[in-house]
């Protein structure tokens, strides 16, 4: 058949944040092909699938030569001949195939890789754009754009995550379409730039936050940008806390997380309740660490804006039906590197979806976001805003926005 699987080549590459990792390519006997570049995070769930790392001092451990060396002697082989139309039956292979829980012996990067390159050798083969064959007809929701304006907090300890959490960023929820979006969310950061220049002098290479003492400042700069380009009500703030990066367990405390400190639970929980109090909030990422699904479902139900679920959930199916059972959190993030599979993370977007959890495909592990927002209309992404232009013009008319619905509020 056309659609067989003809090759399957790995090699070591870099991702688009520099980092060292692999690049798969799945060939089909009609010569179509598909490529897949995955990239590990920063802020890293301890619950996520396990990336293959090389260790020694090549690459300061992280090189990815294993991983490639287990997609050309071992994962290669067995995929030979399946047909890319066939995803679960292929992914279900390489489950099978690793052995363990974790996707741990293989890789899941040598795993993501394949997944997802088959997904997209299979888009090809049927000579549709990504986001029609996730979604067939179906898929013409243009997402909320997410858009990052960097770390606040010059006080910051950077340990090994700390300094690159938390992130601010901005939605603008109330614009027409999403290219208005981006151009208005370019408006208010602009001015933001203006405001954070003229009070604290020049800010860090892209990192317009980078100066401020106290992440409030933060907050207040981002919220005063907003309401002096008249968008009051149109622009939201979005905060990734990864509160996981300064939960110390010995101390059970948060430690210098959005200023100097430590905090309770319940010191969090409060902050928090300020936070959204005082300033146009609609979500929080993580805002504690990914144990308390207790701490995150009294978050859900006090604040009333969208609370989500990264390190929460990974996810993952299991982690996510927990979150579902205690109703923690209201959403989740889409990051398949994180499962290490396409349907693993299908099954868990399924099952955010028939519980009413809101999905947000975000694109900093590598994975197609624009395309997957559009393809499951999921109405938020994190992502590559040229390529949904792109999308936008190809839906034309038939482009739906949903503007402030995408978020969740209960």
């Amino acid at each position: 058949m056309e659609t067989e699987i003809k090759s399957i080549a790995a090699v070591e590459t870099f991702s688009r944040r520099g980092y060292v990792t692999l690049q798969v390519t799945v060939i089909t006997e009609d010569g179509t092909s598909g490529t897949h570049t995955p990239t590990s995070g920063i802020s890293i769930g301890a619950y996520e699938a396990a990336f293959l790392l090389d260790g020694g001092e090549r690459w300061f451990g992280r090189g990815a030569l294993k991983a490639v060396r287990n997609v050309n002697t071992i994962i290669g082989p067995r995929l030979k001949g399946m047909d890319v139309m066939e995803q679960r039956r292929i992914d279900k292979a390489m489950i099978e195939l690793d052995g363990t829980p974790d996707k741990s012996r293989l890789g899941a990067n040598a795993i993501i890789g394949v997944s997802l390159a088959v997904l997209k050798a299979a888009a090809k083969s049927r000579n549709l754009p990504l986001y029609r064959h996730i979604g067939g007809v179906d898929a013409v929701t243009l997402p909320c754009p997410i858009i990052g304006l960097g770390t606040a907090g010059t006080y910051r300890d950077p340990g090994k995550t700390r300094l690159y959490k938390p992130s601010f960023e901005y939605t603008a929820y109330g614009a027409e379409s999403f290219s208005d979006a981006v151009y208005i969310t370019r408006i208010v950061q602009n001015r933001l730039e203006e405001i954070i220049r003229g009070r604290y002098g020049f800010y860090r290479g892209t990192n317009i936050l980078s100066k401020v003492q106290d992440d409030r400042e933060a907050l207040e700069a981002m919220t005063e940008a907003i309401d002096e380009t008249g968008h009051k009500g149109k622009v939201g703030i979005f905060v990734d806390c990864a509160a996981g990066c300064y939960y110390e367990h010995e101390k059970d405390r948060y430690v210098g997380l959005f200023y100097k400190g430590e905090k309770t639970r319940e010191d969090m929980i409060e902050l928090y309740k300020d936070f959204v109090s005082s300033y146009p909030f609609v979500v929080l990422e993580d805002p504690l660490h990914e144990d308390d699904f207790e701490g995150h479902a009294i978050l859900r139900k006090e604040l009333g804006i969208e609370i989500v679920g990264d390190d929460l959930f990974t996810t993952n199916p299991d982690r996510l039906k927990k979150g579902i059972e205690m109703k923690a959190a209201n959403a989740m993030v889409l990051k398949i590197p994180q499962i290490g599979t396409y349907s693993e993370a299908m099954d868990a977007v399924g099952l955010a979806q028939r519980n009413g959890y809101g999905v947000g495909p975000c694109g900093s592990r590598g994975d197609p976001s624009a395309d997957l927002a559009v393809g499951l209309n999921t109405g938020q992404v994190r992502g590559d805003l040229n390529r949904i232009l792109e999308i936008e013009r190809e839906l034309g008319s038939s482009a739906r926005f949903l503007g402030r619905r995408s978020f969740k509020t209960k």
